[in-house]
């Protein structure tokens, strides 16, 4: 499956090799903004 997923991403070209990355990185920035989100906020704190 592995060697499928290679040639697919060789065969889009230079896109197909960007497109894991940052989808990964989108993922992680949101997860991180969400954490950050939770932890941040107070609830008794309305100004």
């Amino acid at each position: 499956m592995l060697i499928d997923c290679f040639a697919t991403m060789d065969h889009m070209g230079w896109p197909g090799w960007l497109m894991p990355p940052a989808v990964l990185l989108l993922l992680g920035l949101g997860i991180a903004a969400l954490i950050k989100y939770l932890f941040t906020t107070h609830k008794g704190d309305r100004s």
